[in-house]
């Protein structure tokens, strides 16, 4: 009986010892590391990970104003994040945004409509699904 409390005692201790101990996560950026502005997102995910690719865009005009116009859409960046890194990611987010409309108010989403046609309602999420 009396090695199996000191048993206990032991690992109560080693229990202990592991709860008092701290991590210290230091932020490295390598020398290729850059910075990216992007103005959108877009992507998806399979049943392995999520992939987001961010995007910036360019209007390109063809002959008359109002015959044809293009834009193209350059994709500076992809990360792809496991699905546990992709939900901590939204949460992440969340909590940011959140903490930034506190301070700022709400973020009013400015999306350009066409003058001809009446004003269609606004899907407050965006489909992306599958892979760029």
């Amino acid at each position: 009986m009396t090695e199996d409390i000191e048993s206990r005692d032991n690992i109560e201790n080693a229990a202990s010892r592991k709860v008092k101990r701290s991590i210290t996560i230091e932020f490295v950026k390598p020398e290729n590391f850059r910075q990216v502005y992007a103005i959108g997102a877009a992507g998806g995910h399979s049943p392995y990970d999520f992939r987001i690719g961010f995007y910036n865009d360019t209007p390109k005009i063809f002959g008359d104003a109002s015959e044809s116009r293009v834009i193209q859409r350059r994709v500076e960046t992809e990360v792809i994040l496991s699905p546990v890194a992709a939900l901590e990611l939204s949460r992440w987010l969340t909590q940011h945004i959140n903490e930034y409309e506190s301070v700022f108010g709400p973020i009013a989403r400015a999306i350009p409509r066409p003058r001809k046609e009446p004003a269609k309602p606004i899907d407050e999420s965006t489909d992306i699904q599958g892979y760029i």
